[in-house]
């Protein structure tokens, strides 16, 4: 009888659905699309009245299309209107079933990972960026980890120079605590941690990073946060095959060249990359070697339906000499890493009110830590400090060989056209599965193999609630987690404007957002069976809560905008060494340490002119270690801050576009953060100084299908260390030339 009951409410929801899309409207109807003919949704839509009278209200809805079944007496007017684009009104009848509205001064985005649906910023009660792709022209980065320096609340940390082990640090939490996202597929190795030493900038159409536990929707490892990165993709409008060549030289023996080629034929458009980097850097073995590339290919399968499907590769060389500020360097180690990364999608418009979506993803990782000759003893040294003993090279060649397959389905349901009487809700269901395998071996020092697999199973629910000025996002996912077993993380985040319109003060949005996280244990913590780091499979999962509450206000027609962002974040449940017996040496992982973080964020933006936009960013940030499992430790005891992660941090940007030419200025302060030597210094150096990095590139048409380009890091010279022992690249420059077909 339950079973009957529940079948017979799942026909009348569909039946009730069904009859909702069937309903065509004969009254006034068009679609909403941005400058680069992008669907709007959730863009306010008003039926005016020859005097001005408000007749109706409605919302876009997620394919930016709007009707008003009333019809109108005499003239009547359409005015569409979204914060962050220039308002537009039009007389009736519609002249275009297509209504393009001109981005603001400082615009605003259409964010897809916030809630797994295309949402105006201006309607998120969480915090997000996105870094255009306009943006990416204008910085003209090697890497993504150069694009994410400029984010609020987010550290990089780099040891050493191109190629080195680079971290992201979000809002205090560990450098595992980040989603990473390539179109939906999921890249952090099993555990959480995402190395970006070697992710090159090219093939990105954009990025969107969303900060605060996001695991209601992405499950593990999104406990600060998700940074999905967009791949480029053509458009079955544009039919004529683009090619663009481009190539650069510059100090350190680097050369960095690629191709792109982008196009359209008959409903199948295409966009592929390849791109290669060479560059000694600054010191013995020291260089780095990277090669990238890319397919992203739609297929349009009828009027409602297409198929895509994506892939990506990389294969870096990295030369890995060590602390070099403390000695001499290693002169053989390195680091090998291969990536693949490739999925396929297929997307259904069922019903005007009704889309889903199927994906299968596939990630591969295989990555080789090699070290096999003995360099000669040293004592480490720095500034006076010295190492009581020396220090001896070890061989090694570690293997850490991951796999991930995922199959997901997502369906969005979405009722009411966001009248003033029911607004507009849209369903989200969503259900997922991972399996996770790996082989991690030393296969120079022997030893018991790692030989690990995680299956992991997910569903998810959200509710988004659009009630005129009030927007409500809450929604909850259920994990079943091969190796913590099941839990439940919940999400609730609302913005209200208290103020609309455009003025010398304009909209005024008031933000909050709650949410958990949890983080699933690596391979090597569950899995281990090496007796000096046995692997726990009892471990529950790492958890974060998390509260924030934000304003942000649009001022001077919309040529300024200022948002400040308070912050908590409470970490529990992480998993630490334990150490059982010293002979022999013994140990396991245990739910230990605890840890906490709170801060602010502040972020202006100024358009004064016409082509020059004005970024300014500052991040205060509190870090405390609350529970430890080396309660004394000068480092990691009890009372002190985290790791590497600044209590002050800022970036100031100056974009400028004319006639095509294009100039960006990229200043990044990171203050004093505690840290370590690792090396038994003594005195032991316990934080790391505060450093200044800046960085110029320019671009200049010398013809219509060539352009010189430019660019110049750390500008001043300046001699810094990210992480404590590990040189920073110097000043460095590199010029080249840009050929458009």
């Amino acid at each position: 009888m339950p079973r009957l009951s529940l079948a017979h409410w799942a026909i009348c929801v569909f039946v009730f659905v069904a009859s909702l899309a069937a309903q065509v409207s004969n009254g006034i109807s068009g679609q909403v699309v941005d400058p680069d003919h992008a669907t709007i949704p959730r863009a306010t839509v008003r039926l005016l009245s020859a005097d001005g009278a408000e007749v109706a209200r409605v919302f876009t809805d997620q394919q930016g299309r709007f009707s008003f079944s009333q019809r109108c007496q005499g003239s009547c007017m359409v005015e569409v209107q979204l914060t962050g684009f220039q308002k537009r009104q039009l007389h009736t009848p519609l002249d275009t079933q297509e209504i393009e509205l001109a981005v603001a001064p400082v615009q605003e985005q259409i964010v897809v990972t916030a809630n797994r649906t295309g949402t105006p910023e201006i309607q998120l009660g969480s915090s997000s960026t996105t870094i255009t792709h306009n943006e990416i022209l204008e910085r003209q980065p090697l890497l993504l980890s150069e694009l994410l320096q400029s984010v609020p609340g987010a550290t990089i940390n780099r040891s050493g120079a191109y190629g080195a082990t680079t971290s992201l640090f979000l809002r205090g939490g560990e450098s595992n605590y980040t989603k990473v996202l390539l179109d939906g597929i999921p890249l952090n190795e099993p555990g959480g941690f995402f190395n970006f030493n070697d992710f090159a900038a090219a093939g990105i159409d954009r990025v969107e990073i969303v900060r605060g536990p996001q695991s209601a929707l992405f499950g593990s490892d999104a406990m600060t946060g998700v940074v999905q990165v967009f791949s480029e993709h053509s458009s079955p409008e544009e039919r004529r095959p683009q090619v663009e060549l481009n190539f650069e030289a510059g100090k350190y023996n680097t050369l960095q060249g690629g191709i792109d080629l982008k196009g359209a034929f008959r409903g199948v458009d295409y966009s592929g990359f390849y791109s290669r980097l060479n560059t000694d850097n600054q010191g013995g073995n020291d260089d780095f070697r990277n090669s990238t590339g890319g397919l992203n290919v739609g297929f349009l399968l009828g009027q409602n339906s297409r198929l895509r499907w994506i892939v990506r590769g990389n294969s870096s060389h990295t030369g890995t000499p060590g602390q070099t500020a403390f000695g001499r360097p290693d002169s053989d180690a390195f680091f090998r890493r291969a990536d693949g990364y490739s999925g396929i999608s297929f997307s259904n418009q069922t019903a005007r009110t009704w889309d889903q979506r199927l994906t299968y993803t596939f990630e591969r990782s295989r990555q080789v830590s090699s070290d096999i000759f003995l360099d000669p003893p040293f004592t480490p040294t720095f500034d006076g400090n010295s190492a009581p003993f020396e220090f001896f090279d070890f061989p090694t060649d570690f293997l850490n060989d991951t796999r991930r397959h995922h199959v997901g389905y997502q369906s969005n349901v979405s009722l009411g056209a966001g009248d003033r009487q029911w607004g507009q809700h849209i369903f989200t269901f969503a259900f997922d599965w991972e399996r996770e395998s790996g082989f991690l071996f030393d296969r120079l020092g022997g030893g018991i193999p790692n030989r690990a697999r995680r299956d992991n199973f997910d569903g998810t629910f959200q509710y988004q609630a659009a009630l005129g000025r009030l927007f409500l996002s809450n929604g909850l996912r259920v994990e079943d987690n091969g190796s913590f077993g099941l839990t439940v993380v919940p999400r609730s985040s609302a913005a209200f404007l208290l103020r609309q319109g455009v003025g010398t003060i304009g909209a005024t949005k008031l933000k909050f957002n709650f949410g958990l996280g949890i983080k699933e244990p690596s391979f090597t913590q569950s899995f281990s069976q090496d007796p000096s780091f046995l692997g726990n499979p009892n471990l529950r999962a790492e958890r974060s809560r998390a509260f924030e509450f934000g304003i942000e206000q649009r001022l001077l027609a919309d040529r300024a905008k200022i948002e400040v962002n308070w912050f908590d974040n409470g970490f529990r449940d992480l998993i630490a060494f334990h150490t059982l017996t010293f002979v022999p040496f013994t140990g396991t992982f245990l739910n230990i340490n605890a840890t906490h973080a709170r801060g602010v964020e502040f972020i202006a933006q100024a358009a004064p002119v016409s082509r020059v936009h004005l970024t300014a960013e500052y991040t205060y940030l509190r870090t405390r270690v609350e529970k430890s499992s080396t309660p004394t430790d000068p480092i990691f005891g009890v009372g002190k801050p985290l790791l590497r992660r600044p209590k002050h941090s800022a970036t100031f940007s100056v974009a400028w576009d004319w006639r095509k030419a294009m100039l960006s200025s990229n200043l990044v302060y990171v203050g004093r953060r505690a840290d370590s030597d690792f090396e038994a210094l003594f005195p032991p150096l316990t934080s790391n100084s505060p450093y200044t990095n800046w960085n110029l590139a320019g671009s200049y048409p010398v013809w219509k299908r060539l352009s010189v380009v430019g660019s110049i890091e750390n500008l001043l010279d300046r001699t810094y260390m990210e992480s404590l022992g590990f040189p920073a690249l110097r000043i460095a420059y590199r010029a080249g030339v840009r050929v458009h077909f």
